[in-house]
């Protein structure tokens, strides 16, 4: 069932008037104020009557004066087809091409080191035919709120911060990404900033803490003394390791990072660093486990349940 303007081969009639007579276009429109009244009057009766013939329960068509009004929003409920529960979002919704293209794009290109164009040419293979700017468009709009919702569904990370920042270059000025993960190289968070003194430090902190209902045990970080600073501000109660050689996993958790960055020939802009490597942490991270350190049999458990999670979070699966 779908709530779109009725084509002309609609078998109401009073749809097909209203159709009719609100595409005329403006240079055959009535101009006065009393015969755009009347103009409107027609048209919402109309339009009252073809939603009451295809959604009923959902509007109530007033006759008096033509207005609809809204008493229910939603698809018809299907209790036959879903055992009265509640049915999943229309994949289709405003988009062209179903969830699971999107999906699958989304997931090209944060998993594997390719380029929008690579993801492009890969799915005309398959006999999709779409353009690198829309790929770009579709990972700009899913690949964060994707990447927010698998950040909900992890377990409880460890107890053990490793906190770096590492230096990237943006338009010619150097900024820092700094960069959280737990013992198990989980990554907790990402911000790009252009500073790493105390203030920036703490601005991480924060950024890291939101929403948390609770602390690490350990934080360990390498020399910086802006470190020093915003844990004695925010988590005071933590304790803190300095040593250059310590937070390695912090340090390694950066090469993923590094090659897209030579893959995309560095970022363009400070906003367009953020939005992709705060999806990228998430997702990529989200399907490579530490494979060296589990059983084959393992691995493969814990590969299904993350395509499983994948496909429950970003709604391409099947419907009934």
């Amino acid at each position: 069932m779908s709530c779109a303007c009725p084509s002309l081969s609609v078998k109401t009639s009073l749809a097909a008037d209203w159709y009719r007579v609100a595409t005329l276009p403006p240079s055959v429109r009535p101009k006065t104020s009393a015969v755009k009244h009347a103009f409107q009057f027609s048209v919402n009766a109309a339009m009252s009557s073809w939603i009451s013939h295809n959604i009923e329960g959902y509007f109530t068509p007033n006759s008096a004066t033509g207005i609809v009004t809204v008493i229910r929003v939603g698809a018809r409920d299907r209790a036959d087809e879903t055992g009265g529960m509640k049915s999943p979002p229309d994949p289709n919704y405003r988009h062209r091409f179903p969830a699971a293209i999107i999906s699958h794009a989304v997931w090209l290109y944060h998993v594997f080191s390719l380029s929008l164009r690579d993801v492009e040419l890969l799915l005309a293979e398959r006999g999709i035919v779409v353009s690198y700017e829309t790929v770009r468009r579709w990972c700009h709009k899913f690949g964060e709120s994707i990447a927010n919702r698998l950040r909900r569904r992890r377990p409880r990370p460890g107890d053990k911060w490793y906190l770096d920042e590492v230096f990237i270059q943006i338009q010619g000025v150097q900024h820092y990404l700094w960069r959280a993960v737990d013992q198990d190289g989980v990554v907790l968070d990402i911000l790009v900033q252009e500073r790493r003194d105390g203030k920036a430090a703490k601005r991480f902190f924060k950024h890291l803490l939101k929403g948390l209902q609770y602390v690490p045990r350990v934080i360990i970080t390498d020399k910086l003394r802006s470190y020093g600073v915003a844990q004695r501000d925010l988590l005071p109660n933590v304790e803190h390791r300095r040593s250059r050689y310590l937070n390695n996993r912090a340090e390694n958790s950066h090469r993923p990072t590094r090659r897209r960055e030579r893959q995309m020939q560095r970022f363009k802009s400070s906003g367009q660093a953020q939005n992709f490597l705060s999806a990228h942490g998430f997702i990529h991270g989200h399907f490579h486990p530490r494979r060296h350190l589990m059983a084959a049999t393992n691995y493969r458990a814990i590969r299904s349940d993350a395509f499983s999670v994948w496909k429950q979070e970003t709604c391409s699966r099947r419907t009934a």
